[in-house]
Formats: C-alpha cells, structure tokens, sequence
C-alpha cells in the first residue's frame, strides 16, 4: 500500500497543470487536481480565449466600414455589449465543461477548493481543512495582474481580470500599460466604440519586440484612434459622480467610465504556503525550478506562468507534459524554448518568431535584414490606409533565418508556420527557392531578394562603414 494517498496533486487547473494531471494520469499515476476559481485557468476564462473572441467581435467595425468599397451597402450596423459578454460566457463555460471532462475521462479527480502547502509532502484543502499527502506535488497556479502604479485611488482601477465583465461598453477608458495586453484592449475597445486613452511609461509599446514592429503597432494605433500618451503615467484617481476624474503625469485630467491596469503580471504564489516546504522563490514571487521543472525541493515541481520563464499558455502545456513524461514516464524531457512563435492580436496582428533584429545584432558578427511594408490588397478597394509589414532577420555568415516578424492580417497564423520552418533552421535561400502564393501578403516572405541593410560586428548602424543597404 502506498505511503502517500495520491501519486500527485496539483494546485492549479490551468492549461499546464491540467495537461500535466492527465498525462500522469495515463502513466497510471493516481492524481488530484485542486482549482479554486474555474476549471482551465487564465486562458480559459480570463485570457486568450475571451480575449481572441472579442478581438473578432471589433473587427465586424472594419468589415462593415470595408464593405461599400466592395460594392455593398448596408444599414448602419449597432452593436450589443451584453450580447457579446453573454456569448462569451457561453462558450468559456462550455470548455471549462470540457476540461472538467477530459480530467475525469483520464481518471483524475478534481477538488473545487483552495489548495495549499503544508510541507514536502502535505497539502492542505482551504475549503474544509482536509489534508492529503502526495508524492509530489505540482504547482501551476499561474500569474496574477500587478496593480500599478501605486497611487491614490488604486482600488477604483480594473486588469484584464474584470474587464470581461463590465456591466456596460465604456464611453471611454484609460488603459495604463504598454504590453501586450494593453495594446489588445485598446484596439479592441476602440473598434466596439470606446475612446481609448493608453498610457505607457516609455517610448513606445511593446518592449522586447523588434523595434520595427513595435512603431508599427504604435503608428496603427494611433490612427485607429486611440489617444496614445507616451512617457506617461496616472498618479490620482478620484471617484466621481459618473466615472472616475484621474490625474496624469503632465498635469491632464481624464474624465473616465474605467481605469483599467495592464502593467504586467506576477507569479500566482502568495499566500500559497511554499515556504513552509522550503521551497525557492525569485524576488518576483516566482517559483524557481530547473530544467525539468524540478524546485529545490525533490518533491515539488512547477510549471506555466507560476516560474515566470515564457508566460505563453502553449508553453505552459509543454511544460506540464515534460514534466509527466519525466516523473511518470521515466523520460526525461526538457522543454526547447527557442524560436517560440507568438503573436500580439491587435489590429492588423502582429506575429513572430526569432530573434528580433536588435537581438541578432547583439549575437551574431553578421545579420542581414530583408524588409517590406505594402498596402495589403484589400485595402486597395476598402480605402483603408493600413499597411502590412514584414521583416526576415538572417545570420550574414550562414545564410539561416533567426527571426521572422509580420505585422498584418493573419500575421499570427504565419508565424505559427513559419514557427516550423525557423524550429528546423530554414536558411534564407530555402525562402527564395519556395514559389510563391498569389495572391497573398505571405508571398512577401518568398520574394524579398534584395536586403535592406547588413550590420557587422563593428557596424554602428546603417550608414556605418560596412552597412550593407538596399540598391547596394
């Protein structure tokens, strides 16, 4: 008879720990999964999916506005804030349902309560004080929002949390933040009819990204509409009699329905009882592991957004199932996270994967650059002034492709793509010799020959004396 009443429990039911759960599940591991909230975790519920479905709800506002250079003409299109909150709510209870499903199809039994450490070995149950013992056990209780800045009136603000679930579309929001999830929400409120003001503390948005592909982001939104305050930050918010009056750094008061936070996110682990285990934690509240996601604790593994590696939901599945493969299935297996493949689902998207063109320069003594910015087809007739972007970063000495960016309409499907080609370390010939789809935005890719700039080691930038540019 075992020692433990459970192989392994896991805390947390979000796309990493559940995928972990049924994967040791299959190894015949008995396992428990604790959740608190709702089966499938951020992304499920409060992340990519909801999110991905609202970015398709704003896009109708382009569709409608397009059609009369196509020959239609339409009633003038409303929209239905409710309605749109309702589906979605629809469809997240629908695959919590499935993930709940798939669990127990797998043999996994899932406790809807609180979980938290007691020691190595020991978990104890929030919601009636029940303690179980694991063999190992899991943590992927992922990221929570981090409320900043800090300043008077914080508990009037909104993440990415609530905003979901407003009770009504806003007539205009502040949105605080330059990430990812800032840009998504202001281009999507903007498009349902919202007025949008972002500000970002630095420069410009998106930092980590090609710089490139950052002002394309920045300079479409702007001309979206969205009132883009850089260098910028709130430091009041007081309540008022409909909204909320708030302060910024240049002395601006904004009269506001909503103050909504996306200033970054921060490991899910307070309160969460690890140090009674002994188990290492960043400066962050991250969980620290090593490359099989193992803690300084030999019982105790984590996985997903909670270690604050890559916040990506498919890496936190890869994560999960590494690490069953490894305890249960006496495999061990490390998960590559090079040459991820991500995209930003503003619009028009953004989607990479590689290297950035900053990056490469900093790595490699040779970097080639090859770039083109076009006004997509569509918009010829549709009379919008978007334009697609793409750049293809290349390693001057060996010819292979480090990074590839694209900013345009289904910019995140090619680089889930191209995210093959760049894992199996495609060379820019293999692009030149691929014949091209016409026509399309992604032939773009197959027939850029001629190079925008070479940077060499000593290369200051692209007037240096070994810039290499285009018509060379």
């Amino acid at each position: 008879m075992s020692a433990f009443d459970v192989d392994l429990f896991v805390i947390g039911a979000g796309s990493g720990g559940v995928r972990a759960a049924r994967i040791a599940a299959g190894y015949g591991a008995k396992v428990l999964v604790a959740e608190e909230f709702r089966v499938g975790g951020t992304c499920v519920i409060r992340g990519c999916i909801p999110k991905k479905l609202m970015v398709y709800a704003s896009r109708f506002a382009d569709d409608f506005a397009d059609a009369a250079g196509f020959g239609w003409t339409l009633v003038k299109p409303t929209f239905d804030w409710n309605k749109l909150v309702a589906a979605k709510e629809m469809e997240i209870s629908r695959l919590s349902a499935i993930y709940r499903t798939n669990l127990d199809k797998a043999g996994v039994s899932i406790i809807d309560s609180r979980a938290e450490v007691e020691g190595p070995h020991k978990i104890r149950l929030k919601s009636n004080g029940q303690e179980i013992s694991a063999r190992y056990i899991l943590v992927s209780t992922g990221g929570t929002p981090v409320l900043e800045p800090r300043i008077p009136g914080l508990e009037y603000t909104i993440t990415s949390n609530e905003v979901f679930d407003l009770p009504n579309l806003p007539n205009h929001m502040l949105i605080v933040g330059g990430g990812y999830i800032a840009v998504e929400f202001a281009s999507v409120f903007t498009r349902l009819g919202t007025k949008i003001t972002l500000v970002v503390r630095s420069e410009n948005v998106l930092r980590g990204f090609d710089e490139d592909m950052r002002c394309s982001v920045r300079d479409a939104l702007i001309q979206e509409g969205v009132d883009l305050k850089t260098v910028t930050l709130p430091t009041k918010i007081e309540k008022a009699a409909s909204g909320f009056n708030v302060t910024l750094t240049d002395g601006t008061v904004l009269d506001v329905d909503h103050v909504m936070l996306a200033t970054g996110r921060h490991p899910h682990t307070k309160g969460l009882g690890l140090e009674k285990a002994g188990v290492e934690l960043d400066a962050l509240g991250a969980v620290k592991v090593d490359h099989f996601s193992k803690t300084n604790v030999d019982s105790i593994y984590a996985v997903g957004d909670v270690t604050n590696r890559i916040a990506l939901t498919p890496v936190a599945i890869r994560e999960g199932h590494a690490f069953a493969d490894t305890v249960f299935g006496n495999k061990e297996t490390m998960v590559d996270y090079a040459n991820i493949a991500t995209a930003v689902f503003t619009t028009p998207e953004l989607g990479t994967v590689g290297l950035t063109e900053e990056q490469a320069r900093e790595q490699f003594d040779c970097v080639d650059v090859y770039a083109a910015s076009f006004r997509p087809l569509k918009a010829t007739l549709s009379g919008r002034q978007e334009k697609t972007s793409m750049k293809i970063v290349v390693d001057g000495t060996t010819d292979r492709v480090l990074g590839v960016h694209i900013f345009g309409d289904d910019a995140g499907e090619m680089a889930q793509i191209l995210g093959i080609a760049v894992k199996l370390g495609v060379k820019k010939a293999d692009f030149d010799a691929t014949m091209a789809v016409h026509p399309t935005s992604a032939e773009e890719l197959v027939t850029m020959r001629v190079r925008t700039a070479r940077y060499e080691r000593e290369t200051i930038g692209e007037e240096g004396p070994n810039a290499a540019v285009a018509g060379e």
